[in-house]
């Protein structure tokens, strides 16, 4: 009996230690387990990181370059339209301005303007013209002496102390006036000469 106690008990005991192996083991193998797949995970985690950070930094380089590659095209532009101002300026301020102290040169505009102003009713010339005060001796004996037909025909001529070089033009009634001065024909040659120059200089 005693025996069988023993044997019983021996056996109980191993069973034990059996399934406790056995538990350890499952419990160890479930640890390594979960280690791998939170090694795993960080790796992957870490790959991500490293290629997100690496595309943000693609990106930046990117945007980067074309920054630099804009800000050069501008800078190249405004240099191209600073030397353009430079060449087209030299080319039209000095030969205006000379043209403008011409008084006869002057005098041929304005006939040319006024004879064209109404072609179909020549003797009815409803306009009003405004030259410099400085030259009223001069443009006042002009009309008199070689324009009288445009006096008759109703020109109406007055002497402003804003107008400094060449003259102003439009209906009697002041609705609007049309700006004949050096600068004026400076500003219109410039804009007509500025594309050609540009062309020339910068273009293959």
């Amino acid at each position: 009996m005693t025996k069988k106690i023993l044997e019983l008990t021996e056996k109980i005991y191993n069973e034990g230690i059996e399934k406790s192996n056995e538990e350890a083991k499952l419990i160890i193998a479930e640890a390594k387990k979960e280690a791998d797949n939170m090694r795993a995970s960080a790796k992957k985690e870490e790959k991500e990181i490293v290629e997100q950070a690496k595309k943000q930094a693609d990106e930046m380089k990117k945007n980067a370059q074309m920054e630099i590659r804009l800000a050069s095209l501008q800078s190249v532009s405004n240099l191209k339209q600073q030397i353009a101002k430079v060449i087209t300026a030299s080319q039209v301020e000095a030969p205006v301005k000379e043209s403008f102290k011409d008084a006869d040169f002057i005098k041929k505009i304005i006939l040319m303007m006024l004879t064209n102003w109404n072609a179909q009713k020549e003797d009815d010339l409803n306009v009003q013209l405004l030259l410099p005060a400085s030259e009223e001796k001069m443009f006042t004996d002009f009309f008199e002496q070689k324009a009288k037909n445009l006096l008759d025909a109703g020109l109406e001529i007055n002497f402003d102390t804003n107008v400094k070089s060449g003259f102003r033009v439009g209906p009697k009634e002041g609705s609007y006036y049309i700006s004949f001065t050096d600068k004026d024909f400076e500003n219109y040659f410039k804009s007509y000469l500025k594309p050609k120059t540009i062309k020339m200089l910068f273009e293959e």
